[in-house]
């Protein structure tokens, strides 16, 4: 999980790889310095270029983290001429209208040399038709708004290690208890709501590989977090909720559950109760993104929400 990586004055011709389709066997190449850059479709057995190319960023992603990533979405890994990786790109889709793009990390020798709007260009193409949303880091905040990206909202990346606090009051009408695996049903009613499009896909590996609680109200599931291994420790996410209470009432027994182990939760939801909390179990603020979209904002910003994103890739 992590930032986008895109370097600070990156040049190139993304309008031609943005007309939809695959692209043209000459917008797969581009001159780089002095050598030429080949784009093609990233796969499974790429990961240990893509792994090459996050240890480079500082990402914290192990190898069973790129493999989730590269289950769940397609797109486009840069080589050059003698294989060595240069920037990856790649859309995750939710629906037949909606892509989450992620995934996009420059080599640091090239990121001001126009490998990544190349690469944005292919994934865009792809995603031709579709509304996107996306994570972007202070360096590639400006790519993204030239190319038609709209900010959002801020997200809050919290992490550190858990540690004993005191939990939130419980909510007059609401339990909370273990997540069943007869409660993914309801879960996914919930998470198309709050994230605003249907990601069957990702919701089918994190039903494999997190547990998590859910909250009722008189007998239905109203909210739900999960946790899984990530990274350095562990990620909570996704976390949604109807208000800051209730996300209180979900992430408390997780972070609680892992005391003394590295936690992670990056929350879009600015809420200084939420922050507070967070941050007396152990998880402070650690660095900021800010969520941007392309075509129709899709994600409630009241009500139902995302109080914790699966990943910044992922949304």
């Amino acid at each position: 999980m992590g930032p986008m990586v895109v370097g600070g004055s990156e040049s190139g011709n993304v309008d031609a790889a943005c007309e939809g389709g695959d692209p043209a066997p000459e917008a797969n190449r581009l001159r780089v310095d002095n050598y030429d850059a080949v784009a093609r479709r990233i796969t499974p057995a790429d990961r240990p270029l893509l792994h090459e190319l996050t240890v480079s960023v500082f990402w914290p992603h192990r190898t069973r983290d790129l493999d989730e990533f590269l289950a769940l979405g397609e797109g486009y890994l840069a080589t050059d001429e003698i294989g060595r990786a240069m920037g990856s790109a790649m859309h995750y889709f939710a629906g037949d209208d909606f892509a989450m793009l992620g995934m996009m990390v420059t080599a640091p020798r090239l990121q001001t040399l126009g490998t990544g709007r190349w690469l944005l260009g292919h994934i865009m193409a792809d995603a031709a038709g579709r509304d996107m949303r996306l994570s972007a880091t202070r360096s590639g905040y400006w790519l993204y708004e030239t190319e038609g990206f709209v900010p959002l909202v801020t997200i809050w990346q919290h992490q550190g290690i858990a540690r004993p606090f005191r939990l939130p009051s419980p909510v007059p009408g609401l339990t909370v208890r273990t997540l069943q695996p007869d409660d993914w049903p309801a879960l996914r009613v919930l998470d198309k709501i709050a994230f605003g499009a249907e990601r069957t896909k990702t919701l089918d590996l994190l039903a494999k590989v997190a547990s998590g609680v859910v909250v009722e109200r008189d007998g239905g599931i109203c909210g739900y977090a999960l946790i899984r291994s990530f990274g350095r420790g562990k990620v909570i996410g996704p976390v949604i909720a109807e208000d800051d209470a209730t996300a209180m009432m979900l992430v408390a027994p997780l972070i609680k559950a892992h005391e003394g182990e590295f936690v992670r939760l990056d929350t879009p939801v600015e809420s200084k109760t939420f922050e507070a909390f967070l941050s007396a179990g152990g998880l402070g603020v650690y660095d900021t993104v800010t969520e941007m979209y392309y075509g129709r904002q899709r994600r409630p910003l009241e009500g139902l929400q995302i109080y914790g994103l699966a990943a910044h890739s992922l949304g």
